[in-house]
């Protein structure tokens, strides 16, 4: 079923929130303040409020999830899948600047989160091997997921920070990740260069 408008309200407030005090804590107050709604209107649309930070880490991982496999389902190469998807964190990071504080600020410490770099980017490590893309024994995929989440809030960091626009950190993450995984130097780049295909919306429930 489709959140409603003050469903999403409260959401958007606190990522904000979660974001700015880096805390997995705020008060009713706070996010009606911060909502522009009533306190009624939270405790009418929270069915606990203790437990908002996990359903929040939870649905943005969800919904980038599925957003991101409907924006490359075309797509039939896993290097160019892989590197879409790196280049999909970056560039939101940057769209939605609340959006990549919450990322960057929570992405390994809360589970929900974690899961983000088991979804697509193992399928298409997975993938990747199964199709003789890449080179390194399927024992390193965990490493390799790991490497790959922590290049890319790294890379995300850098462009919320100014220091890189999220252009060059995104090809620029994005080839590195390939060269470590076994692609040539030159086609990593070109791969990790490609015009990066709009992130597609889907309906957030």
């Amino acid at each position: 079923m489709p959140l409603e408008r003050s469903q999403i309200r409260i959401r958007d407030a606190a990522v904000e929130l979660f974001a700015e005090k880096g805390s997995s804590e705020v008060s009713v107050t706070e996010l009606a303040k911060a909502a522009g709604i009533a306190r009624g209107t939270v405790y009418n649309n929270v069915e606990d409020p203790q437990n908002l930070f996990e359903e929040v880490a939870a649905e943005l991982a969800a919904e980038m999830y599925r957003r991101i496999l409907v924006s490359y389902a075309e797509v039939d190469d896993p290097a160019v899948r892989l590197a879409h998807g790196i280049r999909f964190y970056i560039r939101r990071a940057h769209e939605e600047p609340a959006w990549g504080r919450f990322i960057t600020r929570f992405a390994f410490s809360e589970g929900s989160l974690r899961e983000m770099w088991t979804g697509p980017p193992m399928q298409d490590v997975l993938l990747g091997i199964a199709r003789g893309r890449y080179d390194f024994p399927q024992v390193q995929v965990p490493s390799v997921l790991a490497m790959i989440g922590g290049t890319s809030v790294s890379a995300m960091l850098m462009v919320a920070e100014g220091h890189r626009s999220w252009r060059d950190a995104g090809s620029e993450c994005a080839a590195l990740v390939l060269r470590a995984l076994g692609i040539d130097a030159d086609e990593a780049r070109a791969i990790a260069c490609l015009e990066l295909p709009p992130l597609l919306e889907v309906e957030v429930s």
